[in-house]
């Protein structure tokens, strides 16, 4: 699923991104089937110890050599990346199905990295995207908010009213 500054080219305001944030439906434990599968492509691994890498930040950034495009695939392990792996939706780029993250689940994905851009981010999708699941994005806000001790609804709800 696509996520990142990729998928706020599908939501919100067009702007410049460096990568291409995605999250795999598989935890670290899929590594090895993941590197096998990279094998007799143009993307490798940018770490010099892929594995401990991998296994400290649940992301394993590969890089095209050709292109020099870097991407970033994310490991999942959450109830809610299962949740918001299955919301994603498809879109077709020359007849291919590319999955991007729901505006809801870009939303709450933004919200948490929390960095000056992406509350940009946030505003430009509720800008151009009126009609979300508000119920569905302030309850996984406010079970973020237990785990992570930071008030999502309220700067969630002071967005959406600017």
């Amino acid at each position: 699923m696509v996520i990142g500054g990729q998928a706020v080219l599908v939501y919100g305001e067009p702007r410049m991104t460096r990568d291409i944030d995605i999250t795999l439906d598989a935890d670290i434990d899929a590594l090895d089937k993941l590197l096998g599968a990279l094998e007799g492509t143009s993307f490798r691994p940018i770490p010099s110890d892929v594995a401990e890498f991998a296994k400290s930040t649940r992301v394993l950034p590969i890089q095209d050599e050709q292109s020099k495009i870097r991407v970033d695939l994310i490991f999942s392990f959450s109830p809610y990346e299962h949740l918001a792996i299955q919301r994603s939706r498809p879109l077709n780029f020359q007849g291919v199905d590319v999955n991007f993250a729901s505006a809801e689940d870009l939303i709450i994905h933004k919200l948490i990295a929390g960095r000056p851009r992406d509350i940009e981010d946030v505003s430009s999708i509720l800008l151009r995207q009126p009609t979300l699941d508000t119920v569905y994005l302030e309850k996984w806000l406010k079970e973020f908010q237990k785990t992570l001790g930071r008030d999502f609804v309220t700067l969630f709800r002071s967005l959406k009213e600017k």
